[in-house]
C-alpha cells in the first residue's frame, strides 16, 4: 500500500511539473540537476565581453564599462525562478566576502522593474541589479552564448574584459572557487 501511494505522490509531482511546464514560457527551463565540469573551450575564454548598458534598480543606466578592472559575474535571473531565488543568497555571500579583492556580483534580472524590486528588498542583494525585461530584451541571453534561455545563467568576466566562462544552472561554492577564486588573486 505505501508503495502504490509513493508510485501516485510521484505520478502526481511529475503531472503537475509537466502542467506547470506548458504553462510556462520557453524561458523559463529550469536549471539542470547536474552541474558540468567541462572546461571552457579555448575559443570561448578569449571571447571579449559584449556591450552591456541596462537601466539598474537604482535608477541609473549602467554599462559593463563601469566596473572596469574588477572580476564580474554576471548573473541572469527572473523572479519566477526558484533555483535563481535560491542562488541570490550565495552569491551575495560571495560579494560580501570577496568585495576588497576585486569582485563584482552583477545581477541581470529578466523580469519587470517592480518584480525584481520586490526580490531585491526580499532577499536583501546588495549588488546591482540590471533590468532587462523580456519584452524589451528577449534576445539578451542568446547575445552572451545561452541559447536554451535557461536561467539562472552566470557569465565569469576577468579584469581584462574577457569571458572565461559561462554556466547554466547555479553558481555554487563548486563552480565559484574553480573558475572566479583565482582571478582574484
Amino acid at each position: 500500500m505505501k508503495i502504490a501511494v509513493s508510485i501516485l505522490f510521484m505520478l502526481a509531482a511529475v503531472a503537475s511539473g509537466m502542467a506547470m511546464a506548458a504553462n510556462a514560457p520557453a524561458e523559463s527551463a529550469v536549471a539542470p540537476a547536474t552541474i558540468s565540469k567541462a572546461q571552457p573551450s579555448k575559443a570561448e575564454k578569449e571571447r571579449d565581453m559584449k556591450a552591456l548598458a541596462l537601466a539598474g534598480l537604482d535608477g541609473e543606466k549602467h554599462s559593463l564599462a563601469d566596473w572596469k578592472g574588477k572580476v564580474v559575474v554576471l548573473n541572469f535571473w527572473a523572479t519566477w525562478c526558484s533555483p535563481c531565488l535560491y542562488e541570490i543568497r550565495d552569491l551575495v555571500a560571495f560579494q560580501e566576502q570577496y568585495r576588497t579583492r576585486g569582485l563584482q556580483i552583477i545581477g541581470v534580472g529578466l523580469d519587470a522593474e517592480n518584480k525584481l524590486r520586490n526580490v531585491q528588498r526580499t532577499l536583501e542583494i546588495d549588488y546591482p541589479v540590471l533590468v532587462a525585461d523580456p519584452a524589451n530584451y528577449s534576445g539578451l541571453l542568446p547575445l552572451w552564448g545561452n541559447k536554451t534561455g535557461v536561467v539562472p545563467y552566470n557569465v565569469v568576466i576577468d579584469r581584462d574584459g574577457r569571458v572565461i566562462f559561462a554556466h547554466p544552472g547555479l553558481m555554487n561554492r563548486e563552480i565559484f572557487d574553480e573558475y572566479v577564486l583565482p582571478l582574484l588573486k
